[in-house]
Parts: C-alpha cells; sequence; structure tokens
C-alpha cells in the first residue's frame, strides 16, 4: 500500500518497525560505540528511541481515559 491509504495506526505501525530496525542497526558494540556511526552517544539510536516513547504515550493517551463530555457528533438519547 502506499502511504495515503494508510490508516494513523498503520504509520504509527511502520515508525514503530522502522525505529526498531534503527535500534538493532545501531546497537553499541563491546567499546560502548555505536558500529555504524562510530559514537559513543548515537544521535540516530536517540531518535529511534525517542519516536518508541513518544509512540507508546500516544498509545497509552488514547486508551487511559474517555472523554468526559459527551461528543457532539453522537446522537442525544431521549429519555
Amino acid at each position: 500500500m502506499t502511504a495515503p491509504f494508510l490508516s494513523l495506526a498503520q504509520i504509527r505501525n511502520r515508525l514503530i518497525l522502522t525505529a526498531r530496525a534503527i535500534l538493532r542497526d545501531h546497537r553499541p558494540g563491546p567499546d560502548g560505540r555505536c558500529p555504524i556511526c562510530r559514537t559513543a552517544a548515537c544521535p540516530v539510536a536517540t531518535a529511534a528511541r525517542n519516536v518508541l516513547r513518544t509512540a507508546e504515550e500516544v498509545q497509552q493517551r488514547s486508551t487511559a481515559t474517555e472523554p468526559t463530555e459527551p461528543d457532539r457528533d453522537d446522537p442525544q438519547q431521549v429519555g
């Protein structure tokens, strides 16, 4: 599928998969440095961790609480 036809959940899942693959590639070696960037604090791995953290926060926010006020688009119940 191409991007215009993806749902937000599918885009989120692809970002997570990409970030995980980046973290596998940029895992520090025995000397503590990234084998690709050759730095101790790999900026690419840091960015991938930030993507994962943000995706996790968004997922928790969307499932944690229900809205407190009724949605105006929902039909009103007549009692």
